[in-house]
């Protein structure tokens, strides 16, 4: 009898198989991953607005809080205090809703720009600093504190 060298097709297909789970497993921890960072990223965004309205707000006499987000870069306001994408609305995975509501108050939400992937939370910001999330809709002055 002869000696055959080589694999069966039984034999390859259970490696193909261990290496698709793999796979699986790997590319949605990274989808997970890139989900938590852009939330995060929307929260630390959140945070800028927040400071730029409140840096603005003492720079201005009378004081008032800016009419939108382009009054925050230059040459509007000098010095810039938010980057040029963030005061275009969008910034990696969520779009953000700056409204003033009086020269002393302004709402801000935050909405991922596909719920599910680019994230699950909402966010809400006000002239109090406090930043709040809701995971079903969009966020409000009474919905939780991020922490």
């Amino acid at each position: 009898m002869k000696t055959r060298r080589g694999f069966t097709l039984v034999e390859i297909m259970i490696v193909v198989a261990i290496l698709m789970t793999l796979a699986t497993l790997a590319i949605s921890g990274v989808l997970r991953a890139r989900h938590n960072a852009n939330e995060m990223a929307a929260v630390a965004s959140c945070r800028s607005i927040v400071t730029a309205c409140q840096n603005y707000y003492s720079g201005v006499y009378p004081h008032t809080y800016p009419s939108g987000l382009s009054d925050l870069v230059p040459p509007i306001s000098s010095p810039g205090y938010i980057d040029s994408v963030l005061a275009t609305g969008t910034k990696q995975g969520y779009t953000f809703t700056y409204a003033r509501i009086d020269p002393e108050s302004f709402t801000l939400n935050a909405a991922p720009t596909s719920v599910g992937k680019t994230g699950t939370r909402y966010f809400f910001a006000d002239e109090t600093s406090v930043i709040k999330a809701n995971p079903n809709g969009p966020a409000g002055a009474g919905d939780e504190a991020v922490q």
